[in-house]
């Protein structure tokens, strides 16, 4: 099914009728953390190195809080500046698991400006010294991060997802206040490829390959 707005691109599957934002997806947007990244405080905060880790990270489900809980353990603290914290008290912010601990005003996972085993997310860091994809250790938010996507129920057990970049207006009440948002202005679209090719592994991840493999072909140069 084609759509008949030019900036969408629609796929359909048995279960799932996909529209993604060209715009976004043709785009040179690209993660500068460390780069001049400003944060997602009420103020640009490019020395904290904070990036979007201001705050704790949310899980999809249990089953993902389980699974990097495990990932945690298994970071060697030279690569992990608060392990220390997360052996002693875990990484969860309270008894429900459904968010990371903030300590000292970002992620327990955020190695910060400076730690000798390398600044950035632990998870991160681990995965790659371990040669496996981040997608695997970190949680989904973080790897998923810009691309958002929305869900609406459709008659018949099906869903529409709605794939798009993330806007201020998602963060909730904090994006009216935060001082920027990668998405939005200029600062960002400065990479040396389009989104379908810089994240196709993040967007293979969310899709599927059926799906994504069709939306490559749409995308083709």
């Amino acid at each position: 099914m084609e759509s008949s707005d030019p900036t969408i691109i629609a796929i359909t599957t048995d279960d799932t009728e996909w529209r993604f934002d060209r715009t976004f997806l043709e785009s040179n947007w690209t993660c500068i953390w460390g780069r001049g990244c400003l944060g997602i405080l009420d103020e640009p905060a490019e020395e904290l190195g904070q990036g979007c880790c201001s705050v704790g990270a949310e899980f999809g489900d249990m089953d993902e809080a389980m699974l990097v809980s495990a990932m945690a353990a298994m970071i060697e603290p030279s690569m992990f500046q608060f392990a220390s914290e997360a052996a002693e008290s875990g990484i969860f912010s309270d008894d429900r698991r459904i968010n990371t601990r903030v300590i000292d005003g970002a992620c327990i996972f955020l190695n910060r400006p400076g730690f000798s085993g390398g600044a950035g997310c632990a998870l991160h860091l681990a995965a790659t010294d371990a040669g496996e994809s981040p997608l695997d250790w970190k949680p989904s938010v973080c790897w998923q991060l810009p691309i958002r996507v929305d869900w609406e129920p459709l008659e018949g057990g099906r869903e529409r997802a709605t794939l798009r970049r993330w806007s201020r207006a998602d963060w909730g009440d904090e994006g009216t206040t935060m001082a920027w948002c990668c998405t939005e202005g200029d600062r960002a679209y400065v990479g040396d490829a389009r989104v379908i090719d810089s994240l196709a592994e993040e967007l293979q991840g969310i899709t599927g390959t059926e799906v994504f493999v069709e939306l490559r072909r749409r995308l083709a140069d």
